[in-house]
């Protein structure tokens, strides 16, 4: 704030001699970079990782689902066969054991390390 037309003391030809260095070494250090880089193809988008963490979470839900939908159906089924039969509490300790059986059958079946009975597969 001197007064004297000059910034901070520098005159103008240092400042532009000093950008232009600075530019130079920019373009050398992003020229690094790029062959520091894998290729595009072999890059994964953030959207890939989210997804993926959104099918683990889809397959944890599918597969808690079915083990619960299994042991469910032998409780309700049993304690049906309690009711109208009386045979409380056998029918439903019977069925409550086979829908557990059922609900381990079906996550077996789901992650694909039982086969289907059915000759398609499905």
């Amino acid at each position: 704030m001197s007064g004297n037309g000059t910034r901070d003391g520098r005159d103008e030809t240092s400042g532009s001699a000093a950008d232009g260095d600075l530019s130079g070494r920019l373009q050398r250090l992003g020229a690094q970079i790029d062959a520091k880089r894998p290729p595009a193809d072999q890059k994964k988008s953030p959207g890939d990782a989210q997804s993926g963490h959104s099918s683990a979470i889809g397959l944890a839900f599918r597969l808690s689902a079915e083990f619960v939908a299994g042991v469910l159906a032998g409780g309700i089924l049993g304690w049906l066969v309690d009711r109208m039969v009386g045979t409380a509490p056998w029918g439903l300790i019977i069925c409550l054991i086979l829908g557990f059986a059922a609900g381990m059958l079906n996550l077996l079946r789901a992650t694909g390390s039982v086969k289907s009975a059915r000759p398609g597969g499905h």
